[in-house]
């Protein structure tokens, strides 16, 4: 007999990244589904796959969209007129027989009327591993809890990987495995937006909201190693497309507007960061005119109240005039 040992098997197959845009929806908004491979190179196919609910065992499976039962040569897929909360996944196949990549993580689209806000904190999609955050739950509900897919397709409570407490749910220490979607749900079914959050082991990140940013707001991108901010020397990308090179180490928009939307990174010293979608929130008109309606009515309501105090004071400056005419002819009398 010989010695015996163990033998252990990796799985070693590539996980690919998916993203979406824009990660904020307007109803009957057309979305884009993005999936990366490392180290992309010539011959994949890119799968497409939504989320199926089977409540009974608190499990997703995944459903093949349609038209891509062979996959797609494009790395991008779009789905029209979303308008309700959904999850999707891809994966990636080459050769003959296929070699198909691991699943990606479950990417969430948010409802259009979510009943609770989810926000983060530190407000910023991407993180580090060992990185604390807390994920907080703002709505009517009493009893809110997070929760998020695994990347089997199984939805799972706070309590499983964090710690909840009331509305808010703590992790103590970011591992890369927890790059998932996460949302609100309370116990009588009611959901909150859905956030994206992506952790990463080394390098630079890139800083920017988790949730939309409304039009008009000003709103502030950085690059962040795991130790410090970077301060200056940071490229800043759109698209892909370089839009800031110079000296400065934040993208500063002072006025934001539905053309600023897009996937944004940075890069700094021959490190880049993963893109990151910044939604931007259209605001509805009554919000948008509502404060230069208010400066009008003040502004007609202050004159009219100077107009009036003038013509008080006329009056009883006309009526003083009188009085002391009356008793002057008196007096002479």
């Amino acid at each position: 007999w010989s010695d015996s040992f163990n033998l252990t098997v990796y799985d070693n197959k590539p996980r690919p990244v998916l993203t979406v845009s824009p990660s904020w929806l307007s109803p009957g908004a057309s979305v884009t589904l993005n999936c990366e491979v490392e180290h992309p190179s010539a011959g994949w196919r890119f799968y497409w796959y939504k989320t199926v609910p089977d409540l009974s065992h608190n499990y997703y499976s995944y459903e093949l969209l349609p038209g891509n039962s062979r996959g797609t040569e494009q790395d991008s897929y779009i789905i029209h007129g979303q308008t309700h909360t959904a999850g999707y996944v891809c994966r990636a196949g080459r050769g003959d027989p296929v070699f198909y990549t691991r699943y990606s993580l479950t990417v969430c689209f948010p409802d259009l009327h979510p009943a609770a806000s989810l926000t983060v904190n530190p407000d910023r999609v991407q993180h580090f591993t060992s990185d604390s955050v807390s994920l907080s739950c703002e709505g009517n509900s009493a009893e809110w809890r997070v929760k998020r897919f695994n990347e089997h397709g199984y939805q799972s409570h706070c309590s499983d990987w964090g710690r909840m407490t009331g509305s808010i749910c703590s992790i103590s220490s970011l591992q890369y495995t927890d790059s998932l979607a996460y949302w609100c749900e309370s116990g009588s079914g009611e959901f909150s937006n859905a956030v994206n959050i992506t952790v990463r082991r080394d390098g630079i990140i890139l800083v920017s909201p988790a949730n939309p940013v409304a039009e008009g707001q000003s709103v502030t991108l950085g690059c962040k190693l795991r130790t410090e901010n970077v301060v200056s020397n940071v490229f800043f990308y759109k698209n892909d497309k370089l839009i800031q090179n110079d000296t400065r180490g934040e993208l500063n928009i002072s006025a934001v507007s539905k053309s600023d939307e897009g996937f944004y990174k940075c890069q700094w010293s021959g490190q880049e960061s993963p893109q990151s979608w910044m939604s931007v929130k259209a605001v509805s008109r009554s919000e948008s005119s509502s404060f230069p309606v208010l400066l009008i009515v003040g502004l007609v309501c202050g004159i009219s109240l100077i107009i009036l105090l003038l013509l008080l004071f006329c009056c009883r400056k006309s009526k003083g005039e009188i009085f002391s005419i009356l008793i002057f002819n008196n007096s002479d009398e």
